[in-house]
């Protein structure tokens, strides 16, 4: 059946407060809670309970469950494996103890008075190849030691610190909501990488001055974190590494080559490749050494290797560290795929059509449009993986009906993925990591974790934004 438009409107509307019911009031795994309620919005839609096949007047119809499993199998063709190498090289990096060697370099760089400075830019380093969590998790210890060694609080060092880590984590592959997003929206993940660590950059100055100025004002430290924070280096206190025993840690150079490693093959396929003839062999080979799964495989090679390997690591250690990220990123990639799920549903409905529709009528530029959605889901769920992949489904007609070129394509989900970044907070599984961790309370975390993460979310959608106005609309 063909509903109106204001019934489709509706009926998506009340999906997405469906969603957030039972992910927030009834706690529900997001997983489950995006397929359930993609097969509910299908029905209410309209779509048929199973396909019907395609006539001579008519084409095939999708059914409900053949639409989500069309949904999830789109999106994981690419997000499963990306994902996957990326928790693989992240964990190899995590357990040889490569957050140390960083934070320990950048810090003799540039000198003991830019402590704050050095372990900023190490982190956001850091947290290209690992999943935010994990990594602000890794470099805890680290934060610890340095604010003992200055007399100060955690919170100085680590806000900096974990509000840029968030903002890599949102928008630079291989992460599993930008990369969901970027595979829904058909967007080049080539590009968004290039596009995204250039933003990275005056994101993590921001990150650092807008903690500066939070950080103005005194705290005070939970009893919990207090008494971990003072306990830290003794027997029973936090330990910095995982390293085994008599094991040292990589040179810092050897990590930074490893992270760079693939970003730099990423960048020769984007950039370098189209600039040759094409059909030519050197065009080819460069076009798949650029693809993001392969410049993983490469980057995952070298780190076994260098890392695992020839530090002494039998191959049964290196096969379990490996095989030690799978689990997390399992769930990861099955949310993802949930998120696809949804998206599907929403266009086969037509809601996202509606959607395209009541936007153009409002003029609302696209790039707008997609930061506020975004914001919105990110707010009202807490996940940005989900925000992200929500918000990529239902803005999918419309990037169609633009015809946008691989640039603009990029930065329609680079606005969406800075929209998930702003406004976390008690719902965000990030927030109660870190003011648990820096030792702040609930009152004093919205003070400063919320303020920090929408602040730089805005910064890095105008910064889109920018590039959007330099860069012509066809490129």
């Amino acid at each position: 059946m063909d509903l109106p438009l204001p019934a489709l409107i509706a009926i998506g509307l009340a999906g997405i407060g469906l969603l957030l019911v039972l992910v927030i009031r009834f706690k529900m795994q997001a997983f489950y809670a995006l397929i359930l309620t993609a097969i509910v919005v299908g029905i209410a839609a309209g779509l048929p309970l199973t396909t019907i096949p395609a006539t001579e007047t008519e084409p095939e119809r999708l059914g409900v469950i053949q639409a989500i499993i069309a949904g999830v199998g789109g999106t994981l063709g690419s997000v499963a494996v990306l994902v996957a190498l990326g928790s693989m090289l992240g964990k190899i990096i995590e357990i040889s103890g490569g957050a140390d060697a960083l934070a320990g370099k950048f810090t003799s760089w540039l000198g003991p008075k830019r402590v704050g400075v050095a372990l900023t830019a190490a982190a956001g380093i850091l947290a290209i190849p690992v999943f935010f969590d994990a990594g602000f998790i890794i470099l805890i210890p680290i934060i610890y030691a340095f604010s003992k060694a200055a007399g100060l609080s955690p919170l100085k060092f680590g806000l900096p610190i974990a509000g840029l880590m968030l903002a890599v984590h949102v928008a630079v592959p291989p992460h599993p909501g930008i990369v969901g997003g970027a595979t829904i929206l058909g967007a080049d993940v080539g590009w968004i990488t290039i596009l995204s660590l250039a933003i990275s950059i005056p994101l993590g100055v921001v990150s650092y001055l807008v903690a500066k100025v939070l950080n103005r004002r005194e705290y005070a430290m939970l009893a919990a974190t207090k008494a971990m924070f003072d306990e830290f280096g003794t027997d029973s206190g936090p330990r910095s590494g995982t390293l085994g025993e008599g094991e040292r840690a990589p040179s810092a150079w050897t990590i930074l080559a490893i992270i760079v490693l693939p970003l730099a093959l990423i960048m020769v396929g984007t950039a370098v490749a189209p600039a040759l003839p094409e059909g030519s062999f050197e065009r080819g080979l460069l076009s798949m050494i650029g693809q993001p799964i392969f410049a993983l495989m490469v980057a995952i090679g070298v780190a076994m290797v260098a890392l695992g390997l020839r530090r002494g690591w039998s191959r049964e250690k290196l096969g379990e560290v490996m095989e030690s990220a799978l689990p997390a990123a399992a769930v990861i990639i099955l949310v993802t795929g949930a998120g696809g799920a949804f998206g599907r549903i929403l266009t086969e409905t037509g809601i996202g059509g509606a959607v395209a529709e009541v936007l153009a009528g409002t003029g609302m530029p696209i790039l707008l449009a997609a930061f506020l959605i975004s914001l919105i889901m990110r707010a009202a769920q807490g996940s940005a993986t989900v925000a992200i992949t929500t918000a990529a489904g239902l803005l999918l007609p419309t990037v169609a009906a633009f015809d946008l070129g691989p640039i603009q394509l990029a930065l329609v989900a680079l606005a969406i993925g800075y929209g998930s970044l702003g406004l976390s907070h008690v719902n965000d599984s990030g927030f109660w990591i870190v003011t648990r961790y820096l030792g702040l309370s609930v009152k004093d975390g919205l003070r400063t974790w919320t303020p920090l993460t929408t602040v730089l979310g805005i910064v890095g959608f105008l910064l889109v934004v920018a590039v959007s106005v330099v860069l012509p609309s066809t490129a």
